[in-house]
């Protein structure tokens, strides 16, 4: 395993790091027994993966727990996150939430607390309402430190976290990036390595890298909107050159890996419920830079585009 630093937080981080979502392209919380998950997670960590993140939404919360008392705490950097609602949501609930995650994850304290999927309209709020009350966690040792992570789906532009990566107290972001989607190349990255904020990439491989019946579909669908050059669509895969010239193993281990070597990216997350499954996104994660002239075909023919690959994880049917 490679380590990194997160930002200027100091912590050591691995540069794969183990997404626990709850649904069922994740595998952690659906169609897997307690024991299982807790199996993933640990296998994960015995390959050097010492960076894991859940969530209160996700309901691993518990999962991550009984994994990580298998091990020091210290090898450990773990992060979770909530979501908070203006008009319903203060300052005290931010106390109230925190103290949740610490008994469900059986800790005494959390690494990284972020502001779960924070739309540009809240940011006001959690910026102005909310994050005092998390810094005056951080003061108690309850929280080593302040997080945010933006809505991919939801803020394709990256609205958010273009103001949020310029302002205190956010020391690490979660982000959307991946070879389709690279705005954070122009819009992120050079403020966050600027500042020592730290990043997590998510949405790093999605449907798009794994499905080439939708990826297709996908393809057609830019070139019909006058995103992309017709002519993109002669091949029988659009991103088959990744593999015929690029020398990756799959779509998905060129996705990885081109995430990985990005110059501003931290840890890249992967998720997954199968054991098997963790060692291959791990081994591609490891893997060196994809060549210099395809990394410039990445750029040139994909770097105007905006929120491609931001589908939420799940089965699509082709």
């Amino acid at each position: 395993m490679e380590y990194r630093p997160l930002g200027n937080t100091g912590l050591e981080v691995s540069v794969a790091g183990l997404g626990c979502g709850g649904n069922s392209r994740l595998g952690l919380g659906r169609g897997a027994s307690f024991d299982e998950c807790v199996a993933v997670v640990r296998t994960a960590v015995d390959l050097g993966v010492n960076f894991l993140d859940t969530g209160e939404a996700y309901g691993t919360e518990e999962i991550v727990g009984a994994a990580a008392r298998s091990y020091d705490r210290d090898r450990l950097v773990i992060s979770t996150k909530a979501i908070f609602r203006s008009g319903s949501d203060t300052a005290e609930t931010v106390a109230r939430r925190v103290d949740g995650a610490l008994k469900r994850l059986g800790l005494d304290y959390l690494d990284v607390f972020h502001f779960h999927a924070v739309h540009p309209t809240a940011y006001d709020f959690h910026h102005d309402e909310l994050a005092p009350a998390l810094v005056r966690l951080k003061e108690q040792g309850k929280v080593r430190h302040v997080g945010i992570t933006e809505t991919g789906p939801n803020d394709p532009e990256q609205k958010m976290l273009s103001r949020a990566t310029r302002e205190p107290p956010w020391e690490v972001v979660m982000l959307a990036y991946s070879l389709m989607n690279q705005g954070a190349r122009h819009k992120i990255f050079p403020t966050t390595q600027r500042r020592g904020v730290g990043t997590l990439l998510m949405f790093v491989v999605r449907n798009l890298f794994s499905n080439a019946a939708y990826r297709r579909d996908v393809f057609a669908d830019l070139v019909a909107q006058g995103h992309l050059d017709r002519s993109i669509l002669s091949e029988a895969d659009p991103l088959g050159f990744l593999l015929a010239e690029g020398g990756a193993e799959s779509i998905t281990d060129a996705a990885y890996r081109y995430a990985r070597h990005e110059q501003g990216a931290d840890v890249i997350l992967f998720g997954t419920g199968n054991k098997d499954h963790v060692k291959d996104n791990v081994a591609s994660i490891l893997r060196p830079a994809l060549a210099p002239p395809i990394i410039e075909r990445l750029h040139a023919s994909f770097g105007h585009l905006t929120g491609v690959g931001l589908d939420r994880p799940g089965p699509v049917k082709k």
